[in-house]
C-alpha cells in the first residue's frame, strides 16, 4: 500500500477484514452449529433441544401476531426494561455495556433500563432457573447454538425475525446463523472471539525464547525451560471448570481435529474415541509434570488471570477478550503476545482450527410485557455493545463495523490475522451442547484436571452419561 505508513497499512486491513469478518471461514461455524431444519441433527433444532424448535407458537415467539415491531418506535414508547448479563465489574466488556447503556439512555431517555451482571458460573444457573420457573427478565445475555437453543424450544425466547429486517445492512445474516432456530431468529450477536495462548514474552525470553513456539514439542521444551528457571508455564482457573475447557478443548482439537470435535459436541458421533483418550492423557500429562500452578485448582479466573499479568506464569489460555484488559495495562501490554496453540496431530489437525466463534447473545423473553420494543432495543443496544466492545479489544465485530475504529489495540490485530487465516471453529463445548450434556461434561473436565480420571475413564463416563 503505497503512501500508508504501518499503522495506516494494519487500520486498513483490520477494517477489511471486519467488515467481510468470516463471511468465508466462519460459514465452517455456522455449518457445524447449523441453522435448524437441516435433520442432521445439528445446532439446537435438533441435537441439544430435546426435538425440533418448530413448535414453537406464534404467540410465545412473537411469530406473526400482533403485527410487525418494525412499526414500534422506542421514541414513544414509555417503559422500563430489565436485563441480566455477565458484564460484572471485573469482566472485561463491562465498559462495552456501561458506554452502550448511557447512549441510550440520551437517545431514549424514555425507556429505562433496569440492568444486572452476574459471574459467569452462577449466571448459567441463574438463567436456566428462571427460563424454568417462567421469571426472566425482559432482555437476558445468553450464548448461542444449544444454550440458547434450549430455551427456545421451550417456548420461553421471542423470535426476533420482524426486528431484524431495520438492521440486516448492518448484522450480515451469516452471523445470525448460532442464534437461528427453524429458519427463525432469536438472537443478537455481539462480538465473537477464540481461545488465544497469550505469552509474557519477558517470562518466555528468561528461558531462551523470543517468540511463541509454533510446534508442539517445541512448546513442551519451552515449559521445560520455564520450569528450569523456577518460572510456573501456566495458570488455570479450576474453580470454573469453563476455564479448564479452554485448555482442554484446544489440546482435543488440535490432536484430533475441528471436524471430529464437532461431531462429537454436536451429537454427530461418539465419546468413545481412543483418540479423545489420548488427547486427556496429553493435557493430564502437562498437568503432572507440573505446568500448571497447583493453587490454580482452587482460584478464579480473575485471580488467575491477574496471576498472569504479575508475571507468575508465562502462558493464559483463555478468550481473546481479554486482550481489552491486557491493552489497557501499559507496563503489561509491551510484554504480551497471542498464538493458536500448536499442533500435536498433523495427521488430523492443523493450524488454523481454533476454538471459539459467535457465541454471545442477546436475547429476549416471549414472556415480557413490552417484547416488541424490547427486541428493537436489543438490536439497538447490541450494535452498540459491539461497537465498543471492538474498540475496547473485547473481540472481533458481529456487526459491521462503523466510525472510527484506529483505536483497536495491536493485540486484536494479531487475533484478525489468525482469524483471518483459519480453517475451521469448534465453538466452546458447553455452549455447543444442550444444558444437561454440558453439565455432564464439565463434571468430567474437572476431574480430569483434578486427576481423578485419566483419558480413558473420560470418554468411558461420557459415553455412559452421554452417548
Amino acid at each position: 500500500m503505497i503512501g500508508l505508513s504501518k499503522k495506516e497499512e494494519n487500520i486498513m486491513k483490520l477494517k477489511k477484514f471486519a467488515a467481510l469478518l468470516l463471511a468465508g471461514a466462519m460459514t465452517l461455524s455456522m455449518a457445524a452449529c447449523g441453522t435448524g431444519g437441516s435433520g442432521d441433527g445439528s445446532g439446537a433444532s435438533g441435537a441439544g433441544t430435546g426435538g425440533s424448535s418448530n413448535n414453537t407458537s406464534s404467540e410465545a415467539s412473537g411469530g406473526a401476531s400482533g403485527g410487525s415491531s418494525n412499526a414500534v418506535s422506542m421514541e414513544n414508547a414509555e417503559c422500563t426494561l430489565e436485563m441480566w448479563c455477565i458484564a460484572t465489574e471485573s469482566d472485561s466488556n463491562r465498559h462495552s455495556y456501561e458506554a452502550a447503556i448511557d447512549e441510550m439512555k440520551t437517545e431514549y431517555p424514555n425507556i429505562t433500563l433496569d440492568w444486572e451482571a452476574f459471574e459467569n458460573q452462577s449466571y448459567k444457573t441463574k438463567i436456566k432457573a428462571a427460563v424454568a420457573a417462567d421469571e426472566m427478565p425482559d432482555i437476558f445475555f445468553t450464548w448461542s447454538c444449544a444454550f440458547l437453543g434450549d430455551f427456545v424450544a421451550s417456548n420461553k425466547v421471542y423470535c426476533l425475525d420482524d426486528a431484524y429486517q431495520e438492521y440486516k445492512s448492518e448484522l450480515p445474516e451469516v452471523m445470525m446463523g448460532n442464534s437461528t432456530y427453524d429458519g427463525k431468529h432469536y438472537g443478537v450477536p455481539l462480538t465473537m472471539n477464540i481461545v488465544g495462548l497469550f505469552a509474557n514474552m519477558d517470562l518466555l525470553k528468561e528461558a531462551g525464547y523470543d517468540e511463541i513456539p509454533g510446534t508442539y514439542d517445541e512448546f513442551i521444551k519451552c515449559c521445560d525451560a520455564l520450569k528450569e528457571k523456577d518460572i510456573i508455564p501456566f495458570g488455570c482457573a479450576g474453580s470454573e471448570t469453563w476455564c479448564v475447557t479452554e485448555y482442554l478443548e484446544s489440546v482435543i482439537e488440535k490432536s484430533i481435529g475441528a471436524d471430529a470435535m464437532n461431531d462429537i459436541f454436536l451429537g454427530r458421533a461418539t465419546w468413545n474415541n481412543p483418540e479423545v483418550a489420548a488427547a486427556v492423557d496429553t493435557f493430564q500429562s502437562m498437568v503432572n509434570n507440573g505446568y500448571f500452578d497447583p493453587n490454580g485448582i482452587s482460584l478464579s479466573n480473575d485471580e488467575v488471570k491477574a496471576n498472569f499479568m504479575a508475571g507468575k506464569y508465562a502462558f493464559y489460555m483463555n478468550g481473546t477478550w481479554n486482550c481489552a484488559d491486557f491493552a489497557n495495562d501499559a507496563n503489561f501490554f509491551p510484554k504480551v503476545k497471542v498464538a493458536e496453540f500448536p499442533v500435536i496431530n498433523s495427521d488430523k489437525a492443523e493450524l488454523g482450527q481454533l476454538i471459539g466463534g459467535p457465541s454471545d447473545t442477546l436475547a429476549v423473553a416471549a414472556s415480557s410485557e413490552n417484547a416488541a420494543i424490547a427486541a428493537k432495543y436489543t438490536f439497538e443496544l447490541g450494535k452498540r455493545i459491539c461497537h465498543y466492545g471492538y474498540l475496547d479489544g473485547c473481540g472481533l465485530p458481529a456487526w459491521t463495523p462503523y466510525g472510527d475504529t484506529s483505536s483497536v489495540n495491536a493485540l486484536t490485530q494479531d487475533v484478525a490475522n489468525i482469524c483471518n487465516a483459519a480453517k475451521a471453529y469448534v465453538l466452546f463445548g458447553d455452549t455447543a451442547m444442550n444444558a444437561d450434556e454440558a453439565n455432564t461434561y464439565l463434571d468430567y473436565v474437572a476431574q480430569v484436571y483434578g486427576c481423578k480420571v485419566d483419558g480413558q475413564g473420560f470418554i468411558d463416563g461420557l459415553t455412559k452419561d452421554i452417548r
